[in-house]
């Protein structure tokens, strides 16, 4: 009888390629990565592609542990009972163990005309899809960008310093994670690149068409090109594979991330909802949740208690076209600071923050179980007491 332990990670992001690469900490475990695409995808370098000064792509023999083995398909179904998954060629591949990390992307928008005219831009094909469109359309053509958070602001500024007409429309205020000091920063850049700003609840999209968007407040925007970056989703493997999963889809897990289905499949990064109180997604959050839930099957496999999740935020950073950005420090518990670098320090910052998200990876698959980050130990603890409704003290 063989000794072997095979686990399969589902998903190759950040989060997926962390835990697969600390897995390889033993010897005894086999490791298979099943992923869409060839190539691993630094998503935060996705509105870079759209503004054509980055590819973002980096090859899996860069980032992923050798005797890791990469299959490239796409899961259509988990079997818990039988522990196997099957894939979209309508082969199955067993397992002991299972990590569910299959990422995230923008929601199917839900306002009329959206589904038909605006251009999503959360994954590899689809960002490369607008760049290609945004190659064979005028300059002077009017772009609109739908959605206030860093994936919108990023986008609209790295297109109006190329000099397009950019119009950033918000549906409620622009950068909501900033403190209200860098928001007023965020705001002065993006007016020196020349985009409108759209702010404020009567800014939500009502419908999109071919040339124009529709405003709640009764504007009418001429738009060439849209393109949609608000919202949240997640895949529907887990619902569909009959797991628990929260009301945006995310698989429900213990705080060890375990499922609360079956104890032999642990969920990482922005598809996992531990205790229904997921963390911000973030790349930093997926790196550490991947390590996390790769410490939970090896404590497993080892006999060892697993620890719950235990996890501090330090920052979140927006770059503003190629020459500014904003660095915003947080407290533990992910609130903005009134303190952040702006200008080229935010830049430079920022841009570091990029190449860690994969340097990280890297170091790991040289050195599995090298990777750790900072943590907190009494943020979550009190959010887990106020969600059972426990107002007793803290044990000291």
């Amino acid at each position: 009888m063989s000794n072997n332990t095979d686990v399969v990670v589902i998903g190759g992001g950040y989060a997926g390629v962390m835990a697969a690469n600390r897995l390889t900490q033993r010897d005894d475990v086999t490791v298979t990565v099943i992923n869409p695409r060839s190539v691993f995808v630094p998503r935060l370098r996705l509105h870079q592609l759209v503004g054509g000064t980055h590819d973002a792509v980096v090859d899996y023999t860069e980032v992923l542990a050798e005797g890791v083995r990469l299959v490239v398909d796409s899961v259509t179904r988990i079997d818990a009972a039988e522990r196997s998954v099957t894939l979209t060629n309508g082969d199955s591949i067993g397992y002991d163990y299972l990590i569910y990390a299959v990422g995230s992307g923008s929601t199917g928008p839900r306002v009329p005309g959206a589904a038909e005219f605006a251009y999503p831009i959360a994954t590899l094909e689809a960002a490369q899809r607008v760049r290609s469109v945004l190659f064979d359309t005028p300059l002077a053509a009017a772009v609109t960008v739908v959605g206030g958070g860093p994936t919108g602001i990023e986008t609209a500024a790295e297109l109006a310093e190329q000099g397009r007409a950019v119009t950033l429309v918000c549906g409620g205020v622009v950068g909501p994670y900033l403190h209200p000091r860098a928001r007023r920063t965020a705001r002065k850049y993006l007016a020196e690149l020349g985009v409108s700003v759209l702010e404020g609840p009567d800014t939500s999209v009502t419908t999109v068409t071919r040339d124009a968007v529709e405003l709640s407040d009764g504007r009418t925007l001429a738009s060439k090109i849209t393109i949609w970056t608000a919202g949240f989703g997640v895949p529907d493997l887990a619902a569909s594979s009959g797991l628990r999963t929260d009301t945006a889809g995310r698989l429900l897990t213990d705080e060890t991330l375990t499922s609360l289905d079956d104890e032999r499949i642990v969920a990482a990064g922005d598809s996992s909802a531990p205790s229904d109180l997921p963390f911000r997604m973030s790349a930093y959050a997926a790196g550490c949740l991947g390590a996390h839930a790769a410490d939970t099957v090896l404590n497993r496999i080892a006999g060892e208690r697993s620890a719950p999740i235990d996890l501090s935020f330090a920052a979140m950073c927006i770059s503003f076209g190629r020459r500014a950005g904003i660095f915003q420090l947080a407290h533990k518990d992910d609130a903005a600071m009134r303190l952040y670098f702006s200008g080229l320090a935010g830049k430079k910052l920022k841009e570091m923050s990029c190449a860690f998200s994969v340097k990280h990876l890297v170091t790991e698959a040289r050195k599995p179980g090298s990777h750790s980050w900072p943590k907190d130990g009494k943020h979550r603890p009190a959010l887990l007491r106020a969600q059972r409704g426990d107002t007793a003290a803290p044990v000291a």
